[in-house]
């Protein structure tokens, strides 16, 4: 033994990470399974929509352009996790301490008023996208039983109510270090529903050949004139970007990997494997779907198979959707409840209330935690039920997350940190690219707002019926 080394000594360094915490046991596969879990979430559902409105060409160019670029910047984004250097550097534990690393207290704000707003947002989203397929698996069984001229309207209300007292339950986990389980399941749960509904698109192929589609663009026809054409192009847009919207979490995920190799090591590799598995699921989710439907595919096109036969199968892919976003709600909420209780720690050091933890059979619990995450899901749910509307708000989110958290600030970051230098190539191809994603995001913001004005002026609150 060195002199001066105490057993002690060896057993804190081996229990404890250089900042001083407790030591972290990610892997890449378990980095792979968050990533997954945040990718394939509600998105996936409308990508036959998309390719719908822009046609097969468009549609395969437009799938890859998305994750061609987010597999760029979230590479990028590896190596901020450690400032100034990518190895030895200070760790920055979240997507904001990164953007305030290396870009200062003005963006720092700006960063963090678009990361969680955009959370809330997803969160609301996954509460629709919920209660919508579990009112599919009542309507399914109603159909079942009763035939199928049957009135089998369900309403979605009471199915957000239950996936919220889930949530609230959910939330009471600490931190985003304890969630590996769920991310792991839901991951799975993913894989399942997408792949029942690459297999239902086969038989309905099989059956029924393929529907009506186009090249290019959807054809005028069915109430569909050439400005209605556009505007859902646009929202199309922001539902591919919706699909793609999750590097603001990458750095929260990086911090539970292990210290060696090197974290932005193993974190290009988890995040090369779960972009690339992602597209290929995605890519077969939008060919298959559009190849079944037609220019008539639906919003959600798992709930396009109708509600009949095979009534089971279609039960399972939506049973795996609710358990799927049951864990990507909680992946994507972590963050914003970890920087409130933060916060609030630093505000209040000497309050009990935030402070103090007690055991309640064998689970600790926080007061302050319990009282605000509950309150938030709450909030959560009462806006789900006042604006249900899954496409519009799927596109809006998409714009919005798109081009500041996955491309500009990843982008930025980059180049602080590498000091790149201003007009080198290598500088102007990132603005360019940067530049580019803005205006994509743009188009798809002002299409998805219409259809959101559209919607709402035609809809009473807390009337959503499935």
């Amino acid at each position: 033994m060195p002199t001066g080394l105490s057993l002690s000594t060896i057993a804190s360094d081996e229990k404890y990470d250089d900042d001083g915490q407790i030591k972290r046991t990610g892997t890449w596969q378990t980095a792979s399974a968050h990533i997954i879990t945040t990718v394939i979430g509600s998105g996936v559902l409308s990508l036959s929509w998309c390719f719908a409105q822009l046609g097969w060409i468009p549609g395969v160019v437009m799938l890859l352009l998305f994750s061609i670029v987010s597999l760029f910047t979230a590479i990028l984004l590896t190596y901020c996790y450690r400032s100034p250097d990518p190895v030895y550097g200070t760790r920055n534990y979240t997507y904001m301490h990164a953007v305030k690393a290396n870009l200062g207290m003005l963006q720092y704000k700006l960063c963090g008023v678009a990361q969680y707003g955009v959370l809330i947002g997803i969160t609301i989203g996954y509460t629709t996208t919920t209660a919508i397929s579990m009112a599919a698996i009542q309507k399914s069984n109603c159909y079942h039983k009763h035939g199928h001229n049957a009135d089998c309207r369900v309403r979605n209300n009471p199915f957000m109510v239950i996936f919220a007292v889930i949530q609230i339950i959910l939330s009471q986990v600490p931190n985003f270090h304890k969630l590996s389980p769920i991310s792991i399941v839901a991951a799975i749960m993913s894989f399942m529903y997408s792949t029942i509904g690459i297999g239902l698109s086969l038989g309905k192929i099989a059956r029924e050949g393929i529907g009506k589609t186009s090249l290019a663009r959807r054809p005028f026809g069915n109430g569909i004139n050439g400005a209605d054409r556009m505007w859902n192009t646009f929202s199309a847009l922001g539902d591919i970007a919706f699909a793609f919207s999750f590097t603001f979490v990458l750095i929260e995920i990086q911090d539970t990997l292990k210290s060696s190799p090197p974290e932005h090591e193993t974190m290009k590799k988890a995040t090369t494997v779960g972009i690339l598995a992602s597209t290929v699921f995605y890519m077969l989710c939008g060919i298959l779907g559009y190849a079944a439907f037609g220019n008539d595919a639906p919003g959600n096109f798992l709930t396009g198979f109708g509600f009949f036969d095979p009534f089971w199968l279609v039960d399972l892919a939506n049973i795996c959707i609710v358990v799927h976003l049951l864990g990507a709600y909680q992946v994507l909420a972590q963050p914003f409840f970890g920087f409130i209780d933060d916060c609030s720690r630093k505000r209040w050091p000497q309050s009990t209330l935030i402070t103090e933890n007690y055991l309640l059979g064998g689970l600790e619990i926080n007061l302050f935690r319990l009282f605000w995450r509950t309150t938030y899901v709450i909030l959560v749910t009462i806006i789900a039920m006042i604006f249900p509307f899954f496409n519009d708000f799927v596109g809006l989110l998409g714009a919005c997350t798109f081009w500041p958290l996955t491309v500009y600030f990843p982008i930025e970051m980059y180049i602080s940190q590498a000091k790149i230098r201003k007009f080198s190539f290598t500088w102007i191809t990132m603005q360019l690219i940067s530049l580019a994603c803005l205006i994509v995001s743009l188009l798809a913001a002002t299409g998805s707002t219409r259809g959101l004005v559209t919607s709402v002026q035609n809809f009473k609150p807390f009337q959503s019926v499935s």
